[in-house]
């Protein structure tokens, strides 16, 4: 068996067509490249930047290095290895980031060398036909992804910030995209393949079950949605593209972590045994290694918690709100999910706002002064400093947070002890655009989103530059910066029950993508 990541995306009608042909021959392929190049289990291609999404809206300057949905590409980080590299080495300039980094590196070397051993145990050993059949069903989806990005280039150019292809719902278009043609020919392509199997091991409330309101809500919604799902859900795990480890790291918290003895391992015990009882029970861990599973976790532990199996952190998919590459957050394996703060099941009366010409604040933010680093320079140099910035730790009881979110051209979105905030889902629900001030985020849905068109982004640096920044803005510029976060507000939407193109199918799209990444010979 060989894995291998890369990264990725015609009508209907040719797609079943296009993946039959694509069966018998990437199969075969596959084995002939395998055997002739003598590559790894696990292996990456020669460049990680073979997939090519091209930018079609000239906006963008974001440079994310995992799918490369811009074009040109940047130059990708040297590997160690390209033929055996699936693992990124780690590096820094601070002592104590390179004492951290040490201790990272020394994993990922075990893991590389494990990955050899295993390798090597496996070269003779069988084939394995069903694996086989699912990495085909994928290639035929990565050919139909190529073609339309070939044919991207060909689209005339009053058509080309559109999708060509028809769809009942809804036509991805417009420059919130880096390319509307792209993403859709890939979600139809996920709607129409992607499967997913979830284990069935674990007992309530520690798996199976999250919360579903306040930040770490995602875990909870995803979690219901998925188990529910007859669309992607399969029981039977040899045709699954994709394994779902359903714990949820903020019921492990609230159940089992004493806030007095503060034993934060009970966290990596419970999922380092429940990897190892489900590996044991089925093949599917071992034969990949893990990176083709999955879980997800919005809790500010949640990138901690996989720590105990570094298998699961350095090899599978990890779906994280807390998308912080400076702990080691992979945006080639790992995807960004978006944090947002449910108070009741519907967010349909809580969006709308005020139309640009009606927003009399310039920008506002309501939040803990001392949470993290940037906050405290946000207050520093705005809190009660100028009233086109209003600024409050605490809104006043004559103040609404929601009024002021809808009546405002700008909208705050500074990290505080972890990177994400609800406030950005905060701001586009409240048509408010958002300004977003971080740093080492990976933003959520990035692979296909262009926050550019629909965000302002301000480094930390430059927060005593914060109005001069907004000022600058023209009123067209905004207008148009606000009607894009109408557009794109339909891709953050938790409905219930979900519909295609929410926040829900946009996760499972991130991951669908994350997949594709990853080539698996039996």
């Amino acid at each position: 068996m060989l894995i291998c990541r890369s990264s990725t995306n015609q009508s209907s009608s040719s797609s079943s067509t296009l993946i039959s042909v694509a069966l018998f021959a990437v199969a075969i392929v596959a084995a002939v490249s395998y055997v002739s190049s003598g590559l790894s289990l696990l292996s990456l291609p020669a460049t990680p930047w073979s997939w090519r999404w091209p930018l079609i809206s000239s906006s963008s300057s974001i440079s994310i290095p995992s799918f490369n949905l811009h074009h040109p590409p940047p130059a990708p980080p040297p590997l160690i290895n390209p033929n055996t590299a699936l693992y990124s080495m780690f590096h820094c300039d601070s002592d104590s980031c390179k004492k951290q980094n040490e201790k990272m590196n020394k994993e990922v070397s075990k893991l590389i060398q494990e990955l050899k051993d295993e390798t090597l145990v496996r070269r003779n050993k069988k084939r394995d036909r069903k694996l086989e059949e699912v990495e085909a069903e994928l290639a035929g989806a990565r050919v139909l992804i190529r073609e339309a990005g070939r044919s991207s280039h060909n689209i005339n150019s009053s058509s080309r910030s559109s999708s060509p292809l028809n769809d009942p719902d809804y036509v991805p278009s417009g420059d919130i995209y880096r390319n509307p043609y792209l993403f859709h020919r890939s979600y139809l392509l996920m709607e129409k393949l992607f499967r997913v199997y979830i284990y069935e091991e674990g007992e309530p409330p520690l798996f199976h079950r999250g919360p579903t309101f306040d930040i770490y809500s995602m875990e909870g919604v995803f979690l219901n949605f998925i188990e529910k799902d007859p669309n992607f859900r399969i029981s039977d795990p040899d045709r699954a593209h994709v394994y779902f480890l359903p714990f949820s790291v903020t019921m492990i918290i609230n159940n089992l972590f004493d806030p007095i003895v503060r034993d934060k391992g009970v966290l990596q015990r419970v999922i380092g045994d429940y990897v190892h009882i489900v590996s044991s029970r089925y093949p599917y861990w071992n034969r990949s290694l893990g990176s083709n599973h999955f879980m997800l976790a919005c809790h500010d532990w949640g990138p901690r918690a996989t720590w105990s199996v570094h298998s699961l952190y350095f090899t599978s998919i990890r779906l994280l709100c807390n998308a912080n590459t400076s702990e080691f957050f992979n945006p080639r394996k790992d995807a960004s999910i978006p944090t947002i703060n449910l108070h009741r099941d519907e967010t349909s009366n809580i969006t709308g706002g005020l139309p640009a010409s009606n927003r009399t604040t310039l920008a506002f933010f309501a939040g803990g002064q001392f949470h993290g680093k940037i906050r405290p320079l946000l207050f520093q140099h705005w809190k009660d400093k100028d009233e086109d910035i209003q600024v409050y730790d605490r809104v006043p009881n004559n103040v609404s947070y929601d009024d002021m979110m809808k009546t405002s051209r700008f909208c705050l979105c500074p990290s505080g002890y972890e990177v994400a905030s609800p406030r950005i889902v905060e701001a586009i629900y409240a048509e408010c655009v958002p300004v977003l001030i971080s740093q080492h985020y990976v933003l959520p849905f990035s692979d296909v989103l262009n926050w550019d068109a629909f965000s302002v982004r301000v480094s930390v640096s430059e927060i005593p530059n914060l109005k001069r920044i907004l000022l600058g803005i023209s009123d067209d510029e905004y207008t148009r910066l606000q009607e894009n976060v109408k557009s794109v507000q339909r891709h953050f939407l938790v409905n219930n029950p979900a519909k295609r193109y929410d926040v829900y199918h946009m996760i499972l799209h991130s991951l669908w993508l994350r997949r594709l990444n990853l080539h698996i010979y039996g």
